[in-house]
């Protein structure tokens, strides 16, 4: 019983600091982001790219939470 909790905990965990992660890195590219635009307004693709990439941390950490409570 208590080895799946501690399953179950470090699955949270995985998924809770990869989350926590990926926020702070949008938050930086973000704003380094909407300070580029506000020069040229072209690089909107490009801000916009390099802002949805730190999600990919997010999608690791549901994959080892899900390799944790499957495995």
């Amino acid at each position: 019983m208590a080895v799946e909790g501690m399953a179950a905990v470090g699955a949270g965990l995985a998924i809770g600091l990869s989350a926590i992660g990926a926020g702070i890195a949008e938050k930086e590219i973000g704003a380094a982001a909407i300070g580029a635009m506000a020069e040229k307004e072209e690089l909107f693709s490009k801000g916009l790219i390099l802002t949805v990439i730190p999600e990919t941390l997010v999608i690791f950490g549901l994959v080892v939470a899900l390799q944790i409570l499957g495995g």
